[in-house]
């Protein structure tokens, strides 16, 4: 949404941590920057999302990197996005004066830039305002000790093997320049600008152009992102919303190899304190295949392509994979970082122990993304095609087989979803198959074991006790993630129907649902699973339903933020929980604004 943030002057608490809700998102294809409510930058991975912070006050408030521009007077704080647009604005509004912080990752006519360039820009508006400027660099839990060295007339930062300039116009006053730290001040009065910049790469030659093309490149910057908007095929009814979180995704696509990250951040825990703190830089299969369906939902054909291609080809490398990095290599084992976590809750992590687990959900997550592909008047090569086929073969093979489930949970067993996404995968490869779009040599062999599939669900699966699908045969517990069934054409949509009540009346906390059965003890609601429920019960035709609910939903998220959103919600507090910006929560915000405003699956 383009609503603006109003609140009093966010402050940070003992610890020098900010709600998680008072962060906005920069992005540039390749990197993204999480931008706080008071003027501070806590969070830059460059050059790319999985690299490791040039800022890092996110994850440690006391000692982390930090690129703050705040007012030196108390201050109340209206924020949005420029319409359509990455480009942020915040506007600070102090006794002495009102002043406006625009602020973008920088691209160039010709998309993104070779280069990071993350510019500010402050303009005065009425009265005068002053603010403070730091740059901190990230230590990387004391591993590296930021320096300046002197290079062709610049004063060059390095952070182990990244290096960089900090650019600033003759308005603003830079009082101490010393290793690892810059601080200086700015005072606006209407009509008045303060630009300052920072360029930076890793392992390679920089072009350090002035500040006034760097600034210059805000607007273009917002240009583009407009130019890309206009391109796509929203309806009126939420446009505002589905385009808001549509950017957000396009903040997640990795534009050097198509790749779809899962969030922009590592470590933003799900439950205050606790242990549930993982890595969400790479890239999962599920939310690829779910991120690929929304932009085709949307129009946005170009992004669902390359994220397409991108994905077909890891999985034709060989057995698939549960999530690869964004440069389509194994996703590497978890270390831990010595620092202190957000809020205290550690550990802090690196890496993903996903990788090694198998999930039944990447065939129907592909086979699904596969049918959308063609149904909106696409088609496959034969090396896809082949690769799909493979891949039904496979699935047929191993469906009996317990795994991990979406929820990626230590213990193996037999999911239902997992089962579902399997009796999905097999569904789609027959109508694929049927569409003359992949090898039909078996498919009357994925015919009988779907039917199996099903079969077993039925026999195994369902509780007339519950009077709901189970999380799994040996559990009395619910899992949320059983709404996509409905999406997924699961069912005689009776039981469905029935199951969704269930998991209402057990997993929902105001607007907002857990994911299954007792998890409520460990982390917040899952915002994903609440647009989940909504879309099915459009899909079932209970439309006045859903509308409720996803007027409660977005209600509830409107009241804090920018219109970016995190993994999970606490519903008692409305604070978030964990990595942002989280593809999964803004797909499904688009796919259930989508259904309620009756565009076609």
């Amino acid at each position: 949404m383009t609503l603006p943030d109003q609140h009093p002057e966010p402050l940070r608490d003992a610890d020098g941590f900010l709600d998680l809700e008072n962060y906005a998102a920069l992005g540039d294809g390749r990197s993204v920057a999480l931008s706080g409510a008071d003027g501070a930058i806590d969070w830059w991975c460059v050059p790319n999302m999985d690299s490791a912070p040039l800022f890092d006050q996110l994850l440690d408030g006391e000692r982390g990197g930090t690129f703050s521009i705040t007012p030196v007077e108390p201050f109340t704080v209206e924020r949005r996005y420029r319409p359509d647009s990455n480009v942020l604005e915040t506007i600070f509004i102090t006794a002495s004066g009102r002043a406006k912080l625009v602020e973008s990752l920088n691209s160039g006519p010709a998309g993104r830039l070779p280069w990071a360039e993350l510019a500010r820009r402050v303009e005065g508006l009425d009265g005068f305002v002053r603010f403070a400027i730091t740059l901190r660099f990230s230590r990387r839990a004391d591993t590296v000790s930021p320096y300046f060295a002197p290079a062709g007339g610049h004063n060059v930062f390095h952070v182990d093997r990244v290096l960089g300039v900090f650019r600033h116009c003759g308005g603003v006053t830079i009082d101490t320049v010393e290793d690892g730290l810059v601080t200086g001040t700015a005072a606006v009065r209407p009509g008045d600008r303060a630009r300052i910049a920072i360029i930076a790469g890793e392992d390679e030659p920089l072009v350090c152009q002035d500040i006034e093309q760097i600034d210059a490149r805000i607007d273009l910057s917002d240009f583009e992102w407009r130019q890309w908007t206009q391109g796509l095929k929203v309806p009126e009814m939420y446009r505002d919303r589905i385009l808001r979180s549509a950017l957000a995704l396009k903040l997640l696509l990795y534009s050097p190899t198509g790749a779809i990250t899962a969030a922009a951040t590592t470590s933003l825990p799900e439950g205050i304190g606790g242990k549930k703190n993982y890595d969400y830089r790479y890239a999962w299969v599920r939310d690829a295949g779910y991120t690929i369906k929304a932009f085709l939902r949307i129009g946005a054909h170009g992004e669902a392509k390359a994220a397409f291609t991108w994905l077909l080809k890891r999985l034709g490398e060989g057995d698939p994979q549960v999530c690869y990095t964004l440069d389509g290599c194994p996703v590497p084992a978890e270390r831990e970082i010595a620092v202190s976590g957000y809020r205290h809750s550690k550990p802090v992590r690196v890496g993903n122990l996903a990788g090694g687990q198998h999930q039944h959900g990447i065939y129907g997550d592909i086979f699904e993304t596969a049918s959308r592909f063609v149904a909106c008047g696409n088609f496959l090569d034969t090396s896809s095609a082949e690769t799909l086929s493979h891949l039904a073969d496979a699935c047929a093979d191993h469906w009996r087989l317990p795994d991990a489930g979406i929820w990626e949970l230590p213990e193996e067993q037999h999911y239902t979803m997992s089962k579902i996404s399997c009796w999905q995968a097999l569904a789609r490869a027959v109508e694929l198959a049927d569409e003359g779009q992949i090898p039909t040599t078996c498919r009357d062999r994925w015919a009988r074991e779907r039917d199996r599939i099903e079969a077993w669900i039925g026999e195994h699966c369902w509780s007339e006790k519950r009077g709901a699908y189970l999380m799994h045969p040996d559990s009395d517990a619910l899992d949320a993630s059983l709404a996509l069934a409905v999406r997924f054409r699961f069912d005689g949509q009776d039981r469905l129907a029935r199951t969704l009540d269930a998991l209402d009346k057990e997993l929902a906390s105001g607007a907002f649902h857990y994911r299954y059965t007792g998890v409520e003890k460990e982390e917040g609601c899952f915002l994903a699973c609440t647009f989940w429920m909504i879309e099915a019960r459009a899909i079932l035709g209970q439309h006045e339903v859903a509308q409720a609910a996803f007027d409660a939903a977005t209600e509830a998220l409107d009241s804090h933020g920018a219109g970016l959103y995190a993994e999970m919600i606490d519903p008692k507090t409305g604070h978030y929980l964990g990595n942002m910006p989280q593809g999964l929560t803004h797909l499904a915000v688009i796919q259930a604004a989508a259904t309620l405003a009756g565009e076609e699956l």
